[in-house]
C-alpha cells in the first residue's frame, strides 16, 4: 500500500506513534509518505520506502494567522496525486482530519481524473479533551470524526470518552499504542549509567513534553521524597512550558545536583535502559506511551491512575498506580521497588513481558494493515 501520514512533528506521543508506525509499515514493504510542516522528530528517512513532503505555509498581510489547514489540504491532494496514495492516515482530528477531508473532496471533484482518497483518523486524546476546554470546537471535531472513512483510538478509555463527549464513535476501532521490543530492551551501558549516577545511585526517569497536564513538578517532588530513603538521580527528558518551574523547584528543594534536565533527546532507548523506575505523574493520559517504552526496557513505571493508563499497567504486577497528585504514595511505591531486589526483579520481568505479549509491533502493526484494507474495500 501507499500510505500518506500526517502528524504534529513535535515532541509528543501522537507524533512519535505516527512516526514509528510509518517506519514499521515501510519495514513491512509499504510505501509511506509523511506530509507535515517539519520533519517528525524521530523519523529516519534512510529507507527508500519513506518519503517526506514539507508543507510550506505562505504569509500574507490579509491573514492574521498563516492558513496551515488549507496549505496542508493542498499538499495532501498534490502528494496523493503524484505518489498515487491509496489512503491518508492523519493523527489528531483537529486540524488534520479536516485537511484530509478537503483533500479528499478536491480529488473527487477533479475535472479530468476523479479518484477516491479515503482517510483514517487516529484520536490521541488532546484532540478530544480540547473540546472540554473550548466547546466551540465540538461541531467541527464531531464533523471530522463523522466524515472520516475510518477512526481509531489508542485506548478503550478514549473511545468511550469520545462517545460521551460527541455522541458519535460507535465505529471507532481501538488500536493501542505499540513498541518495538527489539529496539527498546534492557541492555544498559554501564559507562552511561555511571555518567549519570557516579556513586551508584538509583536512576529515576521522566519523559514528556513538559506541558502542565504532565505534572512534571510532581516528578521532582517524588524524587525529593525518595532521596532520604534511597540515593537517587532523576533524569528529566523533554522540554516544554513547565521546564523552567521544574528547574526552579529542584533548586528550591536542594536537588540541583540530583535532577538532571536533558532536554529533547533522540537516544530514548539508551536512556530508558539505564534507568530503574519511570515516573508518570500525569493529570491525564489517554494511554501512556512513555510508560510502555520503559516497560519494554524492563523499567517498572510508577504512574497515576488516570485515563487509559490502567489498560497498560496492571497495578502491583508490572507497575504501580497512585491517585493524581499523591506524591507521597508514588514515592512510597518507588522506595518499595528500589529497596526490595526480589520485588523489583518480578516487576521488571513482568513489565517486559507485558510489552512483548500485548503491545509489540508484531502484534499491533498488522491491526493497522488489516484496518487499512477494510477501509479500502468499502
Amino acid at each position: 500500500m501507499r500510505v500518506g501520514i500526517t502528524c504534529y512533528p513535535t515532541y509528543g506521543g501522537s507524533g512519535i506513534v505516527a512516526t514509528e508506525l510509518g517506519m514499521e509499515l515501510a519495514a513491512r514493504g509499504h510505501e509511506v509518505h509523511f506530509i507535515s510542516y517539519a520533519n517528525p522528530i524521530r523519523l529516519n528517512t534512510d529507507s527508500p520506502r519513506i518519503h517526506y513532503h514539507e508543507v510550506e505555509v505562505s504569509t500574507y498581510p490579509l491573514f492574521q494567522y498563516p492558513p496551515y489547514c488549507l496549505a496542508l489540504a493542498s499538499r495532501m491532494a498534490e502528494v496523493a496525486e503524484t505518489a498515487g496514495l491509496d489512503l491518508l492516515h492523519v493523527h489528531y482530528a483537529i486540524p488534520h482530519a479536516i485537511s484530509a477531508f478537503l483533500a479528499k473532496e478536491m480529488l473527487a471533484k477533479q475535472a479530468r481524473r476523479r479518484r477516491r482518497l479515503p482517510f483514517v483518523t487516529t484520536l490521541h486524546g488532546t484532540d478530544i479533551t480540547l473540546v472540554g476546554a473550548d466547546r466551540s470546537y465540538l461541531p467541527i471535531t464531531r464533523f471530522s470524526i463523522e466524515q472520516s472513512d475510518g477512526v481509531t483510538a489508542i485506548s478503550q478509555y478514549l473511545k468511550e470518552h469520545t462517545l460521551n463527549v460527541f455522541g458519535v464513535g460507535e465505529q471507532i476501532r481501538v488500536i493501542q499504542n505499540f513498541v518495538n521490543c527489539d529496539v527498546y530492551r534492557g541492555n544498559p551501558d554501564p559507562a552511561a549509567r555511571k555518567a549519570f549516577a557516579p556513586e551508584g545511585e538509583k536512576i529515576l526517569v521522566h519523559l514528556s513534553n513538559f506541558r502542565p497536564v504532565k505534572r512534571v513538578l510532581d516528578a521532582v517532588r517524588v524524587a525529593a521524597k525518595v532521596k532520604p530513603a534511597v540515593p537517587v538521580k532523576l533524569l528529566m527528558i523533554g522540554d516544554g512550558p513547565d521546564r523552567g518551574p521544574a528547574e526552579y523547584l529542584a533548586r528550591d528543594l536542594g536537588l540541583e545536583d540530583d535532577v538532571l534536565f536533558l532536554g529533547k533527546q533522540s537516544r530514548i532507548p539508551e536512556l530508558l535502559a539505564v534507568s530503574d523506575v519511570l515516573l508518570l505523574p500525569s493529570e491525564m493520559e489517554a494511554f501512556g506511551l512513555a510508560a510502555l517504552e520503559a516497560m519494554a526496557c524492563g523499567v517498572p513505571p510508577v504512574a497515576t491512575r488516570t485515563g487509559g493508563v490502567p489498560e497498560l499497567i496492571t497495578d502491583g504486577v508490572d507497575g504501580c498506580l497512585a491517585p493524581v497528585g499523591d506524591t507521597d504514595a508514588m514515592a512510597a511505591y518507588v522506595v518499595s521497588l528500589l529497596t526490595d531486589r526480589d520485588r523489583y526483579i518480578r516487576f521488571s520481568q513482568a513489565a517486559r513481558r507485558t510489552a512483548e505479549t500485548r503491545f509489540s509491533t508484531s502484534l499491533i502493526i498488522p491491526k493497522y494493515e488489516e484496518y487499512y484494507r477494510q477501509v479500502l474495500d468499502r
